[in-house]
């Protein structure tokens, strides 16, 4: 009896752990986090890297104040310099969030620790700057 309830109770916790994996991200290397988690991140720790993964055009253009460029196409081939610790705390963006996902998903694979994508800026609420960061919803688009 004392072994059925063994094995009983450690498949019920491997079922939990595995479970509470899918919904907090474990097991992916990497976690998502809203764009309000995002922002408190920058805010109360300075040392948090932000990185835009979307291409040196569109980071011109416009980009969270702050954000260094490390281009998905850059991570896919292993360059890395501007981000060589392992154990920074870095925060992922792109335009949708796709881009962002998958190189949260590389760098993880690479050893990094803390790895956080946040999704997209075409939500973002905080501070931009680049050559559109001051347009409006009415401006024209640019040629």
């Amino acid at each position: 009896m004392k072994k059925y309830l063994r094995k009983k109770s450690a498949a019920v916790l491997a079922a939990a752990v595995f479970i509470t994996s899918l919904f907090t991200g474990c097991g992916k290397g990497y976690r998502h986090i809203s764009h309000e988690q995002a922002a408190e991140m920058m805010k109360a720790d300075k040392s948090v890297i932000v990185v835009d993964v979307r291409n040196r055009d569109e980071y011109e253009k416009k980009h969270i104040v702050g954000a260094i460029l490390v281009p998905i196409e850059d991570i896919r081939e292993g360059r890395l310099d501007a981000i060589p610790d392992k154990d920074s705390t870095l925060l992922l963006y792109c335009w949708t969030g796709r881009r962002s996902e998958d190189s949260a998903e590389l760098l993880a694979g690479y050893g990094y620790k803390y790895v956080y994508e946040f999704g997209g800026l075409v939500d973002w609420k905080g501070a931009v700057e680049g050559d559109e960061a001051a347009r409006t919803e009415t401006d024209p688009p640019s040629p």
